[in-house]
């Protein structure tokens, strides 16, 4: 029977030290048994998921823990959602990353500020209305908009331009958008669908009702991460692997399917706090029945760090550790004889900054047939600053180091 491979991902969990936390990091104050036990028995090292000149996004940062150079595959985030929605990219198509934002205008209409890139985590059940009208009034014979989850939508361009400096909106909340407007080739077009779509969004009923409960209003889109379709071999042909994917994120899916991963379909998934922890844990451990990879990821914490609130980042990890981490490495012990665990935030979204960085982040790998003994060792942003760790500056060698290394 082949080694079962489970990787483990806290989005973002990886942060900086707060004053609020007398100096301590949410990681650092959460309580995690789970992840430090894992630490004591398992390889320790730190690991840089962001190649130099690339920014520091999801979606760099899991190509790499995937194992794929992003210098090599990366092509923008947009194409890989793409794929997680079904829709086919044709060669000269540019897709487009599709926020619901909340814009904060001030009393002449004039000017905005980037108030919540989320519209207040607004769920696909409102979006999708939201979406509807947006196609019934911006879509074109060159221009297509798709429905997502949550605030995460699509926008398809046909032979539209790639050389357009796009900001992410988690990247420039509070600040004036006027400064972070699409600026590039033919730059005008993506301007004045954004410019249009708050006519479209400001009046609508759900809008409305939103304000009414005192919920945030989707009043805009914004547009960013656009690329081309990628060429990307599967973990079949890269390591004779059979995997699956677990995530409430269209990004992480689609490079799952991007890899030939079954993409595990888990109910009550949703990206934020309230997501349905437990259930990744259970579809994960009934997966790896016909699988011999699988990479579960939990998008909570780096969400809880774009927010600015520590309170919700601690809670999303230590409901990580109790719900995902613990129930998981019992499963196997129960179910396999031989397995390796890699548990790891894919990059560090620090609470003060309220976005990503790309400063190494502290990985653990265990190995049933392995066990370490890393006496007093936790798992948290200080195993990066010890001299004892396996040290990974390309991230994309990590994934070749977990497979196939032997760790004795």
């Amino acid at each position: 029977m082949k080694t079962k491979h489970v990787v483990i991902i806290g989005d973002g969990m990886a942060d900086m030290p707060l004053h609020e936390l007398h100096g301590l990091t949410p990681l650092k104050k959460a309580s995690t048994p789970n992840m430090d036990k894992l630490a004591q028995k398992g390889v320790i090292g730190s690991v840089r998921t962001i190649p130099e000149g690339f920014h520091p996004g999801s979606d760099v940062a899991n190509l790499s823990i995937l194992g794929y150079d992003p210098a090599e595959y990366y092509t923008g985030r947009a194409p890989l959602e793409a794929a997680s929605m079904g829709v086919k990219l044709d060669e000269n198509d540019t897709a487009y990353r599709c926020n619901l934002v909340t814009l904060k205008f001030d009393k002449n209409k004039t000017r905005a500020v980037m108030d919540d890139y989320s519209s207040g985590h607004i769920t696909t059940e409102e979006a999708r209305e939201l979406i509807k009208a947006v196609k019934a009034g911006l879509d074109s014979d060159e221009i297509i908009f798709y429905p997502g989850v949550s605030y995460r939508h699509l926008m398809v361009w046909k032979n539209g331009s790639l050389d357009i400096e796009c900001a992410p909106p988690h990247d420039i909340l509070d600040k004036d958008i006027a400064d972070y407007l699409p600026v590039g080739k033919r730059d005008d077009i993506l301007r004045e669908l954004m410019m249009k779509s708050v006519d479209i969004l400001s009046g609508h009923p759900v809008n409305k009702e939103r304000l009414k409960c005192g919920k945030k209003t989707a009043n805009s889109i914004w547009l960013w991460g656009q690329g081309k379709r990628p060429q990307i071999p599967t973990y079949q042909e890269k390591y004779g692997l059979k995997g699956a994917l677990i995530s409430a994120v269209d990004l992480t899916k689609g490079l799952g399917i991007y890899a030939g991963f079954e993409i595990l379909k888990v109910p009550g998934v949703t990206g934020w706090l309230d997501t349905n922890y437990s259930g990744k844990a259970e579809y994960a451990l009934n997966a790896l029945k016909n699988v011999d990879f699988i990479y579960i990821h939990v998008e909570s914490p780096d969400e809880a760090g774009h927010s600015g609130n520590y309170r919700d980042k601690i809670k999303a990890i230590e409901d990580f550790d109790l719900l995902v981490v613990g129930p998981v490495m019992k499963g196997l012990k129960e179910r396999f004889k031989h397995y390796r665990v890699l548990l790891m935030p894919d990059h560090a979204t620090p609470i003060k900054l309220r976005t990503h960085t790309d400063d190494p982040v502290p990985f653990v790998i265990y190995d049933s047939r392995s066990e370490k003994k890393n006496k007093g060792v936790v798992y948290d942003e200080s195993i990066t600053e010890r001299k004892d760790i396996v040290v990974i500056n390309e991230g994309h060698k990590l994934m070749d180091y977990f497979i196939k290394e032997v760790l004795i």
